[in-house]
């Protein structure tokens, strides 16, 4: 009995070293996985890579020399650049608040810490179409809370209030939305689909009477099915998207400067309760308002690929999702910009890079390889490829 009871134990005592060995490997890759350099600024603290700086000092010189001298040319005062920006498209108007915006300002990331800055990288501005990786966020979220299970489900069978009726609508999928490929039709807040960035050819009756393509084989990028994707999220959250996203942001330190406005008419009733349906851009007013700083965690959150801290605070295999080519255009996934070969790449620079990019000339660029992040507020957009080519040229000469 004593024999068999020691083998007992003995057996337990390799089933317990297996665990800790098994545990041990895990923990040892995933750590590789993000780096062993791998830092997580904490709330309103941000640390210096002095190492790095130094050895790079000319060449970050040079790139700020390049963001300073490269402003974006529209107006300081936003309203202005709007109007003048979106003329072509009809009865277009602002309806959401707008903010004058700030100088040239950046942030260059390595590892979760500054290697450059310029500019006023704490101050508050709009952040137009950026805003759209921030909602696909909260897609993410909601994917990892079990409320949206499969991407690939209908919408029409989570929001039934009309807004997906007919044999066109009907066909949408989450996906479909996130990829910008639904040609999803109708009003929503008094714009009509057709009305957002309409063609160069044609007017207005071609546009209102053009044939619809079939949902996820046509890539049109288009505020007013993005603002579709935004009510019909907040009615999955059941809560504003602002309050859905806020958690996220918290974890991820970020400050309490940052805010996300939706029309001054676009109100839903939920649960009893009217709530304000949030915006995925900015050129009719509203949108992500934030800084450089806070716009830089959400970068650092993507390319730790949803860690932070240890803790898993955005699902990998959403974020795989995410920077997935779509099958209609190679340059997109859910809402974030992918360096494929095609209309947007950028020679020069890595094809795993992927970033969000708003009007004006405000962008967040990950590489998820070098952990790299790059915030740029306010340059020049012919101008972006440019300054990233010269990155790698100077601080990655070898890729």
């Amino acid at each position: 009995m004593e024999i068999l009871q020691r083998r007992k134990q003995n057996f337990r005592a390799k089933k317990i070293l297996i665990a800790v060995l098994t545990l041990f490997i895990f923990t040892s890759n995933n750590h590789l996985t993000f780096g062993q350099d791998s830092y997580y600024p904490p709330k309103h603290q941000w640390e210096i890579n002095s190492s790095f700086a130094k050895k790079h000092q000319k060449e970050l010189q040079q790139l700020i020399d390049f963001a300073q001298a490269n402003e974006y040319s529209g107006d300081k005062d936003l309203r202005i650049a709007i109007l003048k920006g979106f003329a072509r498209e009809p009865f277009h108007e602002i309806l959401g608040p707008t903010k004058k915006r700030g100088g040239p300002a950046g942030m260059i990331i390595k590892s979760g810490k500054i290697v450059a800055k310029w500019g006023e990288t704490d101050r508050v501005d709009m952040t137009f179409s950026v805003t759209k990786s921030f909602l696909a966020t909260t897609a993410g979220l909601a994917y990892d809370q079990g409320l949206l299970p499969d991407f690939d489900h209908q919408v029409k069978d989570y929001i039934w209030d009309g807004t997906f009726r007919g044999a066109h609508n009907e066909q949408i999928t989450w996906k479909h939305l996130l990829h910008q490929t639904s040609d999803w039709s109708g009003s929503l807040w008094g714009i009509r689909d057709w009305a957002d960035r309409p063609p160069r050819e044609g007017g207005i009756d071609d546009w209102k009477y053009r044939e619809l393509r079939t949902p996820g084989t046509v890539m049109e990028y288009n505020d007013v099915r993005v603002n579709v994707l935004a009510y019909a999220l907040t009615h999955l959250h059941r809560k504003p998207l602002p309050q859905v996203l806020k958690p996220l942001m918290d974890q991820i330190g970020a400050s309490d400067t940052w805010r996300w406005f939706g029309y001054e008419k676009a109100y839903t009733l939920i649960d009893g309760v009217q709530m304000q349906s949030v915006t995925g851009g900015g050129h009719s007013g509203g949108g992500l308002f934030i800084s450089a700083e806070d716009l830089a965690r959400l970068g650092l959150l993507y390319a730790n690929n949803g860690v932070w801290n240890s803790t898993q605070v955005l699902s990998s295999s959403f974020i795989e999702k995410a920077i997935t080519p779509s099958e209609p255009n190679p340059n997109y996934g859910f809402m974030w910009w992918l360096n494929q070969e095609g209309g947007r790449y950028w020679e020069g620079v890595p094809k795993h890079v992927f970033y969000a990019a708003g009007f004006g000339g405000n962008f967040i660029i990950v590489d998820q390889e070098e952990e790299l992040v790059v915030v740029l507020r306010w340059l020049e957009p012919r101008k972006v490829s440019d300054f990233m080519k010269l990155l790698y040229q100077q601080l990655f000469p070898k890729r």
